[in-house]
């Protein structure tokens, strides 16, 4: 059984940091690149960064987030990380990890975490 699951989030303040994680299960977490999404009320999801395969690591970020976020993998441990700093209200949202193999394609999602930025 495919697992994603994500943990980490909660409420903080502005300017607060948190770093969530993604635990995976059930697939060749190593063939798959990753990628953390975001959803907040009323809004479209958006995707937010991206890590490719163990082979290649390259990271991608969307332009409104680089420099606050960092997205990691540990391969040895199937898990993905998002390092999220210099907090904002308009951060808050539910945050969901998701696996793809295919170009665009993401195959497995995880539930989410609530993440709270309180002004």
């Amino acid at each position: 059984e495919v697992q994603l699951v994500e943990s980490g989030g909660g409420l903080v303040h502005t300017g607060g940091s948190l770093r969530l994680s993604c635990e995976t299960s059930g697939f060749s977490f190593d063939d798959y690149r990753i990628g953390w999404f975001r959803q907040a009320p009323g809004k479209e999801r958006e995707g937010i960064a991206t890590i490719n395969t163990r082979i290649r690591g390259l990271t991608s970020y969307t332009d409104s987030l680089k420099g606050r976020f960092t997205i990691s993998r540990d391969n040895a441990q199937n898990t993905a990380s998002l390092q999220m700093n210099s907090l904002k209200p308009e951060d808050t949202a539910v945050y969901s990890c998701a696996a793809g193999v295919g170009p665009g394609s993401w195959d497995y999602w995880g539930q989410g975490t609530q993440v709270t930025v309180s002004s």
